[in-house]
């Protein structure tokens, strides 16, 4: 057994497919399914994104959320921003190797820096 897919419920489908697609680079694993999609890694080595389309509003803290990692992390954090992401209110501390960012429906994600640095940088 393994994990085949992360779900994400959202609110606005559309939005949200277009942020994590562009953010992940990953592409439809098939047609868009009404209130549904499968967001997949190109070369199918990582784990599958799905967005699910709910009616309720996502209350209170996140119980479970993603650590994107990558070795340029300031660039990164800068390309998120510009697709829609937000910065969380948490003040990063000494030693902190990810920045808590916030997807366009508040959902919170980390940007975990795996150059070695060791830290967190404000950009």
């Amino acid at each position: 057994m393994h994990v085949g897919s992360v779900v994400i419920d959202c609110n606005d489908l559309a939005r949200m497919v277009a942020f994590w697609q562009a953010a992940l680079r990953y592409v439809p694993r098939d047609p868009p399914e009404e209130g549904f999609t499968v967001l997949r890694d190109p070369q199918g080595r990582r784990v599958n994104i799905s967005l699910q389309l709910v009616p309720e509003k996502r209350a209170g803290k996140n119980r479970l959320h993603l650590d994107l990692y990558t070795d340029n992390q300031a660039e990164e954090v800068r390309r998120l921003l510009e697709l829609g992401a937000a910065r969380h209110p948490r003040i990063p501390e000494p030693g902190d190797d990810f920045i808590l960012l916030e997807d366009p429906e508040g959902n919170v994600f980390c940007v975990v820096d795996t150059s070695g640095a060791g830290r967190a940088e404000l950009t």
